[in-house]
């Protein structure tokens, strides 16, 4: 038989055929006079083998050994069911980040369990919801290594969030206008409600240098001069108070 008809009784292609030739798993049959080659079943056989390991998950590079050893093959196994198993629990852990982002209506490119963060007042301020949106993302892969303070970061949250609202909103209120007092108290206020929070959550990635210095960067990009200036003051402020 020639490469077409083995190729599509083995359901491959002619050009898979001619891979399997060049890196030697299948043997090249003798050219007939003509320049074409001809196959018999024993390469069928040989070919219905390979295709039936690699849908199994078994890497062409080991193929030659396993094809030929039967011991080999059963090691093999093992090895295979492991990653199945790994590949499993991770198509799993992708369908169930589908699910919540499906049943929360969050964005695909914000983990769930942020989303809630958002502010409702963001919506109605030019540019912080997209503001807030983007810091959860690099809150959340700064702390993507520290589970537990990612956690914390949030914990509680829903009992002072009357009064962090009120916080928000004059902080996406000010503008180039804004007296400097109005300024300096909100600078006050902010580090008055984040001292509590910050004793519960103690020293997360989120506040090592490096981490701050991307936040910080992000906001003087994204925010208005004045509001990146209150956060500047605010971190000074709780440096002060804590003296880290």
């Amino acid at each position: 038989m020639r490469s077409s008809e083995l190729a599509e009784l083995a359901g491959v292609t002619v050009r898979t055929l001619r891979h399997y030739h060049q890196i030697g798993l299948l043997p090249e049959p003798p050219r007939s006079t003509g320049g074409y080659r001809h196959y018999d079943v024993d390469h069928l056989v040989r070919l219905l083998r390979i295709t039936r390991l690699t849908a199994l998950g078994v890497p062409l590079s080991v193929l030659p050994s396993v094809l030929d050893d039967s011991a080999a093959a059963e090691e093999l196994l093992d090895e295979l069911d492991h990653r199945t198993a790994a590949e499993i629990e991770r198509l799993t852990a992708r369908r169930s980040s589908i699910a919540a982002l499906r049943r929360t209506g969050t964005p695909p490119d914000l983990d769930p369990a942020l989303a809630a963060r958002r502010s409702a007042d963001a919506e109605q301020a030019p540019g912080m919801a997209r503001y807030e949106h983007e810091l959860l993302i690099l809150a959340g892969h700064l702390l993507a290594d520290d589970p537990a303070g990612l956690a914390a970061l949030f914990s509680g949250a829903d009992e002072d969030e009357a009064a962090f609202a009120g916080l928000t909103a004059r902080f996406y209120a000010l503008d180039a206008g804004t007296p400097e007092e109005d300024v300096a108290a909100l600078a006050d206020d902010l580090v008055t409600h984040l001292v509590p929070l910050l004793t519960r959550l103690g020293p997360p990635a989120l506040f090592d240098r490096r981490a701050a210095r991307l936040v910080d960067q992000f906001s003087e990009h994204a925010l208005r001069p004045v509001q990146h200036r209150v956060l500047r003051l605010v971190q000074r402020r709780l440096v002060a108070r804590d003296g880290s």
